[in-house]
């Protein structure tokens, strides 16, 4: 295997990357692809959407990843009867004044966990369009500013349907990844055992889990994702990838340029936590399922078939000329 040596001092990254391993790995056993993108994500600045049955730790990774960094934290559960309101908040009446003031909601915080996001109705789902693309919301003709970072953590169950509601095709796609989780392997599931077996609760390994980034140190970080360097081949080869997507027999709707851009800001990402300055191939290759599965629709018949996205997703970039 060829040594280089990076254009770019990766080392404040690395060890970043490596102290919120470390601080996950207090409570969470194995996962770690499912870590790795989240940390992409992280880096990237971009929203994650967590599927996963019920009991395989989706809130807690995500609830884990907020305690590493030293920025506001909050959750929402999302339930039918949510409002716009409730997640974005609403203006009050001030007796004192006689005027009305903007009571921010839990949405103004630097990581939100919402839980269980298809369980909210279609004008809530709505409401978060422009604070996930815009970093900002509209209340009453007045625009206010997210601080950043700004990073949404939502997951939802595949598996029960009542009382649920089918996300947007436009809210799906200000998703940076959809995060599959699966279980655990067995070895993973006996450590699982053991490490509950050993502490007295849940609780106090999270009280355990120690800040490691502030959003100054995380800004700086983000910074250096961007200036990773990326041959001219490579952005053919993603918008080739992107492309098929729109061309497939197999599918009814195709990525959009957001899905372009997304593969590209997480190959970055992810070469930085790799240990490399540049993106290769590869990296394209490993990130276009969770950029991609859900932003594309299998057609009926591969539906019938038994196809999945990631299945044709698959079929698509093995299809792709590989730049060399």
């Amino acid at each position: 295997m060829e040594s280089f040596e990076p254009r770019t001092d990766l080392t404040p990254i690395h060890t970043a990357i490596e102290s919120i391993r470390t601080e996950v790995g207090r409570v969470i056993v194995g996962q770690q692809p499912t870590i790795d993108l989240l940390l992409t994500a992280l880096l990237a600045d971009g929203h994650v959407l967590i599927e996963g049955v019920p009991g395989v730790a989706k809130t807690l990774m995500a609830k884990l990843l907020a305690k590493t960094l030293s920025v506001p934290f909050s959750r929402i559960q999302f339930t039918p009867d949510l409002m716009p309101a409730d997640v974005l908040g609403t203006n009050i009446f001030v007796p004192k004044t006689g005027d009305f003031s903007f009571r921010q909601g839990p949405i103004f915080a630097s990581i939100v966990l919402i839980d269980e996001i298809n369980r909210a109705p279609a004008k809530t789902q709505a409401a978060l369009f422009e604070v996930m693309e815009e970093r900002q919301i509209t209340n009453d003709g007045t625009t206010y500013r997210l601080d950043e970072p700004f990073m949404v953590l939502a997951t939802q169950n595949p598996i029960e349907q009542e009382g649920t509601y089918r996300l947007p095709e436009a809210q799906l796609d200000r998703f940076l990844f959809k995060i599959v989780v699966g279980y655990p392997e067995t070895a993973d599931e006996i450590a699982i055992l053991q490490g509950h077996h050993q502490r007295r609760n849940l609780t106090d390994a999270l009280d355990a889990v120690q800040p490691v980034l502030t959003a100054d140190q995380l800004a700086t970080l983000r910074t250096q994702v961007h200036q990773v360097h990326v041959e001219e081949n490579l952005f053919g080869y993603i918008a080739s990838i992107v492309q098929a997507t729109r061309s497939s027999k197999a599918l009814y709707l195709g990525a959009s340029p957001r899905a372009s851009v997304a593969i590209l800001n997480s190959a970055k990402a992810l070469a930085t936590i790799r240990g490399r300055d540049f993106i290769t191939p590869e990296d394209v290759q490993e990130l276009a399922a969770p950029v991609l599965r859900h932003r594309v629709l299998l057609t009926p018949e591969r539906e019938m078939e038994g196809s999945t996205a990631d299945d044709v997703i698959a079929q698509l970039v093995q299809k792709i000329d590989v730049p060399r």
